[in-house]
């Protein structure tokens, strides 16, 4: 094999190597991302509390996209109010941190289209909740 163009072949498999890697590491680097296992919120309202919720449907199965709905009264006589709302991740997981440590008692709105349950947090006594929420 004659290679008139003055090339060698070493070069030119080296070369093609070099192409070859480049190409795997462009197309292992395009993974897609996988999605958040929980949807947090940092209220950020002065204070350490939180709340974890796992939202299920009655056959147990996780709900994407339920909304968890609060108001909340906080503060010196509860003069500050607060408003919150965030949707399940595709795992059913909803996680508010920074909630005030020093609330009225807070109840939370769960929804999916017609289902719906309540659930209540009174920060007094459990400043970190845990929520199994089951809509039906």
């Amino acid at each position: 094999m004659s290679f008139s163009s003055g090339v060698r072949p070493w070069d030119y498999t080296s070369t093609m190597l070099l192409a070859l890697t480049m190409f795997a590491m462009g197309v292992f680097a395009q993974q897609p991302e996988r999605p958040a296992d929980v949807t947090l919120m940092k209220a950020a309202l002065g204070g350490s509390c939180s709340a974890d919720f796992t939202v299920k449907d009655a056959a147990g199965k996780p709900l994407i996209g339920a909304t968890v709905h609060v108001k909340l009264r906080y503060g010196f006589a509860g003069v500050k109010r607060a408003d919150l709302e965030i949707e399940s991740s595709p795992y059913g997981k909803v996680r508010i941190e920074g909630l005030p440590d020093k609330a009225k008692p807070m109840t939370y709105e769960i929804k999916k289209d017609e289902l719906k349950a309540e659930v209540t947090q009174d920060v007094a006594t459990t400043c970190h909740a845990t929520f199994d929420v089951t809509l039906k």
